[in-house]
């Protein structure tokens, strides 16, 4: 359990205390605690007594110890139980925050989707004082596509449901191995369904045990080679298919069902010049024989192609490139963007510190947020230089690693940076990245990157588009000029690995294939070192070569690029 966790209840509790109407005051009794304890910069198991923190009363604070003791909380539990299950999703529509719900729910006895959407088609939301009629239509809009299966859903919602779904199939004995496929294993951004190839000689037995996936809303269709279902998660309404294959066979089902189509007529092209033919099954020669592998790599050995990871196997030309020197998730070497519980981590400086060492890694940056962003419990001046320090006596306690203090410094809108010069020359690594007012115009976008690029201790630009695959476009830079203007000001540009944002995105990367880049998760906690994989997925999309990626440097590399000065 981190402090993150405690916060996040607190913040549900006070959400689940609105819903239900509770008094004002009981509701921001929760909210400020959970702000008391995210603005601590200490770890959960440093501080004893949270009674002792600003704004945690006795009431909270036994709420706390008891969630801290159990890993529960009967106060959550009962508001559980209080308040309608189906008005929890109705806090995703853009404008009904919880306050709204629960006037909803007190004056119109709305209780979830169904009921809110036929207030609204008769009018009577409306009527309410604070929902005008066109708030009204808007719901409306936003109810109906709730629960709606989509074409294509988010590679982080994916992620998470095949976490669900992996845990379930590793439960069932007959399943001899598995592995998702489809367009999720090629690490697409969006994909409509997720597929597995499962390997068992008693497909009836891993049938039945399918049909009891959680989450299950509807069976499309089950026989004993492919089960396919419905699922209902994250309030979204997803497919996932299985596919049952013998043994034999796995490998080339896997490489199959992985696709894409393009790369597989790639492949087809390849034996019909044999005169083979492959399938799902394996590859049939001239005489019928059919030949089955036991791995991928010899299926492509076999036709005198070189190892293609799925995340390259898009459009057909990654078989003619070389990809010898694409990056690889083994050249990586270190992250250089992440945060601790002295902004808004979850985890402390030394638990960071530790967390990279067993990935392996030869160096880091700690780069904490910057002052202006007050709710990510930015970094004041006086903080930033103690936390300087503190990262400076403990690289001298690691042999295994070069730690550097950094910062992920705001571009504030009006065009100047969160930190002066003076501050900044005492950091050893230093990125910018735009947060705020998205809405302004190109121009001026630009010029606030601009300022970023000239700035002599600028070394790379966060997030380059802002966006959140799925949920919001980002702002719009003029990504040529901003390309153009980063190799004039030698300032790398960044592919955050964080699955929520993938950004830059692939197709920028193939356009550019000289862009000086890192690679990095933006972990907000030890977990999310391992988010590493999407990122180098998506240069792989992008036929990034590790000579491109800086934390691909060794570590007396990285070391003389940040202790020369930006040229």
């Amino acid at each position: 359990m981190t402090k993150k966790d405690v916060v996040r209840l607190l913040e549900k509790i006070a959400t689940y205390m609105e819903l239900k109407g509770e008094n004002a005051f009981k509701v921001s009794a929760y909210r400020k605690a959970a702000q008391s304890l995210e603005v601590d910069e200490r770890a959960l198991e440093e501080i004893d007594d949270v009674t002792t923190l600003k704004n945690i009363g006795k009431g909270v604070g036994e709420v706390i110890e008891t969630y801290r003791q159990t890993g529960a909380s009967p106060t959550l539990e009962t508001l559980q139980k209080e308040v309608p299950e189906g008005l929890v999703p109705l806090l995703k529509i853009q404008g009904l925050g919880s306050k709204k719900i629960a006037k909803l729910y007190e004056t119109l006895n709305i209780t979830d989707k169904t009921s809110l959407q036929a207030a609204c088609e008769a009018g009577k939301v409306s009527e309410l004082k604070g929902f005008a009629k066109k708030t009204e239509q808007n719901i409306l809009e936003a109810v109906k596509a709730m629960g709606a299966k989509k074409e294509a859903y988010p590679i982080d919602t994916m992620r998470r449901l095949n976490r669900v779904i992996q845990e379930h199939l590793t439960t069932i004995p007959e399943i001899e191995r598995f592995e998702v496929a489809g367009s999720f294993r090629r690490m697409k951004e969006m994909s409509k369904d997720l597929d597995y190839i499962i390997s068992t000689r008693e497909p009836v037995q891993v049938q039945q045990a399918l049909l009891k996936l959680p989450h299950k809303q509807k069976e499309v269709a089950v026989g004993q080679t492919k089960v396919s279902l419905e699922v209902d998660y994250d309030d979204e309404t997803i497919g996932v298919d299985f596919r049952l294959i013998e043994p034999e066979a796995f490998y080339h089902t896997l490489q199959h069902f992985t696709g894409s189509k393009e790369h597989n007529i790639r492949i087809r092209q390849l034996a019909k010049a044999r005169q083979e033919k492959v399938s799902e099954y394996g590859i049939e020669q001239p005489d019928g024989k059919l030949l089955q592998f036991n791995s991928e790599a010899e299926i492509y050995h076999h036709f005198n192609v070189a190892w293609i990871a799925p995340s390259m196997r898009e459009d057909g030309s990654e078989f003619d490139k070389n990809l010898s020197d694409i990056i690889t998730l083994k050249d990586i070497r270190g992250d250089i963007h992440m945060h601790t519980t002295a902004s808004d981590g979850a985890m402390t400086l030394q638990e960071m510190v530790e967390a990279n060492i067993q990935k392996g890694y030869e160096f880091m940056c700690i780069t904490d947020h910057s002052k202006s962003l007050r709710v990510a419990n930015g970094l004041s001046i006086e903080r930033l230089l103690k936390q300087n320090e503190e990262i400076k006596a403990l690289n001298k306690q690691y042999s295994e690693i070069d730690i550097y203090s950094g910062t992920e410094m705001d571009i504030l809108p009006d065009g100047t940076l969160d930190y002066d010069d003076e501050i900044l020359a005492q950091l050893d690594y230093v990125i910018a990245a735009i947060h705020q007012s998205f809405n302004q115009s190109e121009a001026e976008i630009m010029k606030r990157l601009e300022t970023a690029c000239r700035n002599p201790y600028v070394r790379h630009i966060a997030h380059p588009t802002g966006r959140i695959i799925g949920r919001r476009d980002g702002y719009q830079p003029n990504l040529e000029r901003l390309i153009q203007m980063c190799e004039e000001t030698h300032t790398v540009l960044e592919i955050n690995a964080n699955p929520k944002r993938l950004d830059l995105k692939a197709s920028i990367l193939r356009a550019h294939p000289n862009i000086k880049l890192a690679i990095n998760t933006d972990a907000h906690h030890t977990n999310h070192l391992e988010f590493m994989k999407y990122g180098v997925a998506t240069a792989q999309k992008g036929f990034v070569k590790k000579s491109q990626v800086i934390n691909a440097m060794t570590r007396d590399e990285f070391k003389t690029f940040i202790s020369q000065k930006k040229r």
